[in-house]
């Protein structure tokens, strides 16, 4: 009798639940009304704008892939990329390894206090707004003013001051080198949960079998992060390829384009040049290339899970 009970409490439980969806459907209505709005109809329209000639206050007129044929010419977009790959480059090496041997040092600090008070003190700038970060570092650069060059004069490394965010052969690196040393980071967090999801028998039986620091970072830390990794370079180029506020913020682009990315591009053709089809034509194809690389990474990362699977 008692289990007939619980079967039929059961079933009125599911009856409930099935009643009461279409008001959950109907609760996130907002949502998709908000996301549509404001995401895939700029997204869909700037996809059918990059077939026409439009510009504010005049009407559009269809030119067909007039200005695809225009961006296969268009020197400065090409010429972004490369800059584009110089930050990718630099987002996925060096940019990840100041943070992992952060991460490495801090774990290997046997107080779970002092652990606790650094894992604090080094992720609280993540806080900051990121345009606050950006002018510091613009002030620290300036050439007459800057921190950097008022050290270098002081040290009597007169020879090496310079205009940094002003040298074509200067600017760039300098923008990839905000926020050194990066270790106030996304990828200081993932590697910092990474390590820590790591049972600990794994590092004492490590410990036992004598295996060095140095041994059990390239044979058993690293191997077992292959997730974290998969996911930051997943991270990495979708965001790479939305790289440019610092240029946009300190530099404009310029000098002599030394620092112009595919946004700036846009940007200038939208805003400066007044040609909203062309940028619409632009944005379209980084929206593109950045959904197929995401597709590619996301079906070699499934690929890789499937072979771990049937092994």
């Amino acid at each position: 009798m008692a289990i007939a009970e619980k079967v039929e409490k059961v079933k009125k439980n599911k009856s409930q639940r099935k009643r009461f969806k279409p008001i959950l459907y109907l609760g996130l209505a907002p949502l998709f009304i908000t996301l549509g709005l404001f995401s895939y109809y700029p997204a869909a329209n700037g996809l059918t704008r990059a077939f026409f000639d439009w510009r504010f206050f005049e009407p559009s007129v269809f030119i067909g892939l007039e200005n695809f044929r225009t961006m296969l010419g268009d020197d400065m977009w090409w010429e972004s990329f490369k800059h584009i790959f110089i930050v990718f480059i630099a987002a996925t090496t060096i940019m990840w390894a100041l943070p992992l041997l952060a991460v490495e040092m801090l774990i290997s600090i046997r107080s779970l206090r002092t652990q606790h008070i650094l894992r604090t003190l080094l992720l609280f700038p993540l806080a900051f707004p990121v345009i606050v970060t950006i002018y510091m570092w613009g002030f620290i650069y300036h050439p007459n003013r800057g921190i950097l060059n008022t050290a270098l004069q002081a040290v009597g490394l007169d020879s090496l001051a310079q205009n940094w965010l002003g040298d074509p052969n200067t600017a760039l690196y300098s923008l990839l080198f905000i926020s050194f040393p990066w270790i106030a980071s996304l990828p200081f967090f993932v590697f910092l949960t990474g390590l820590q999801n790591i049972g600990t028998e794994v590092f004492e039986a490590a410990a036992i079998d004598g295996c060095s620091r140095m041994k059990r970072f390239f044979l058993i830390d690293m191997p077992l992060l292959g997730r974290q990794f998969r996911l930051l370079f997943f991270l990495a180029t979708i965001s790479v390829l939305q790289f440019g506020t610092s240029g946009y913020v300190l530099t404009s682009g310029g000098p002599d384009n030394a620092t112009m990315f595919p946004i700036l591009r846009i940007i200038g053709v939208a805003f400066n040049g007044g040609d909203w089809g062309y940028a619409a034509t632009l944005s379209s194809t980084l929206f593109i290339l950045t959904l197929a690389l995401s597709a590619v990474i996301l079906f070699i990362s499934r690929g890789e899970k499937q072979n771990v699977r049937s092994l």
